[in-house]
């Protein structure tokens, strides 16, 4: 599953990997449009996810993780043949994202169906940390592809990469959910689940700080080295690997100091923490290239820490007969957010002056830092809804 996922994600920020270099300047587009159009991913992912993620409580998640990655990688190929401007890359990048709907939750609903009883914390975890090997590689790929032949077949080639989702489905068991009477979409006992919608508003905020950088992080690092230099192997290829890499580590490593010290304790750390470092970048994007080099990799380290600790809580605190309908709102906050910061940080952008100046790039910073700020105040008044619970209960 996890090789499986790898590959739905080769064609993840294809986009976001080209945006600042290619598609800006071939489509003459504002930070704000750029953003937009990467948000359009997102916002395909959120208009879908809560049917298909709740229809795995009544179907084989397989059946719709299958159809989902098909239609991600054909729109993604379709988007290198087909684009030609900010209305048809948008519509065609949002149908690559309603793809994706079908293949990420869904999956992780296939991979829990067929976990044995017992805490899955560890196994769910290494799941969402292969997420950053998997936009790693797609940055890596789609980066290296579009320098040697165009910005197109690093659409076309990367397209291909979930078959290997299909085909980690087709060596599964086939698993059936107890049949289920209702309506599909009821969230009602989901918002009943204070605990449960404690991680999952928590992930919306993790979700819009990791989009906004993942976003603008080629053209972050473009505007270093147009204005600071950096060495020849400090490329935007080479930062944004690493940068996407460094997340699986610390999501597992986020996730163990979870299990030690508590979840809220351990998810309220890392949010503060990756505040901070989201300011001090901001306040020092026209220092030299080997330090800014530095606050990238320790925000590298915090940006994700907080993912699987965040996901596991969520999958701990559902009920098992609503499991696919908290997974569906789990999502479905998580990358409406997301949206919400690829375009927020791009009005952020041209706000103050555009991609080429400090002050863009500082107000970037800043709001990507107040958007996690807010994940420990939901936490917060999660813990506090729980402790009103349990003093009333006594």
């Amino acid at each position: 599953m996890c090789l499986g996922q790898i590959g739905n994600l080769l064609p993840h920020v294809a986009l976001s990997a080209n945006l600042a270099q290619h598609l800006m300047p071939a489509w003459g587009l504002s930070a704000a449009e750029g953003g937009l159009m990467a948000s359009g991913y997102a916002f395909g992912y959120m208009l879908a996810v809560p049917v298909l993620t709740t229809l795995t409580d009544r179907i084989d998640a397989r059946l719709v993780l299958v159809c989902g990655s098909v239609v991600s990688g054909l729109a993604t190929i379709a988007f290198g043949v087909f684009a030609h401007g900010f209305w048809s890359g948008t519509a065609i990048w949002a149908l690559a994202g309603l793809g994706f709907a079908g293949a990420y939750m869904p999956g992780l609903k296939a991979l829990t169906d067929r976990l044995p009883a017992g805490d899955t914390s560890r196994a769910l975890t290494l799941y969402t940390s292969s997420f950053s090997l998997g936009v790693g590689l797609s940055f890596l790929a789609a980066q290296v592809i579009a320098d040697g032949w165009g910005w197109r077949w690093a659409f076309v080639l990367t397209g291909a990469g979930p078959v290997a989702m299909v085909i980690a489905c087709f060596l599964m068991d086939a698993r059936r959910p107890e049949p289920k009477q209702g309506r599909l979409l009821d969230f009602k006992p989901v918002f009943a689940n204070r605990e449960a919608l404690g991680y999952i508003l928590g992930y919306g905020a993790h979700c819009f700080e990791l989009y906004g950088i993942r976003t603008w992080l080629v053209g972050f690092w473009t505007f270093v080295i147009a204005h600071q230099g950096a060495p020849a192997w400090l490329s935007p290829v080479m930062v944004s690997f690493v940068f996407a890499i460094l997340s699986m580590p610390a999501s597992i490593l986020g996730n163990e100091a979870a299990l030690k010290f508590g979840r809220h304790r351990a998810i309220t750390a890392v949010m503060i923490a990756s505040a901070a470092v989201a300011l001090l970048l901001g306040a020092n994007v026209s220092a030299p290239a080997w330090l800014l080099a530095l606050l990238l990799l320790a925000y590298g380290l915090t940006v994700p820490a907080d993912s699987g600790a965040l996901t596991a809580g969520m999958s701990a605190a559902a009920t098992r007969e609503h499991r696919g309908a908290t997974m569906a709102l789990h999502s479905t906050v998580g990358f409406g957010l997301s949206a919400a910061g690829a375009w927020g940080t791009g009005l952020a952008l041209d706000h103050a002056g555009g991609p080429q100046t400090a002050t863009g790039w500082l107000l970037v910073f800043v709001v990507l830092a107040v958007g996690i700020s807010i994940g420990p105040l939901v936490l917060l008044w999660a813990s506090a809804a729980e402790r009103k619970a349990g003093a009333v209960a006594k």
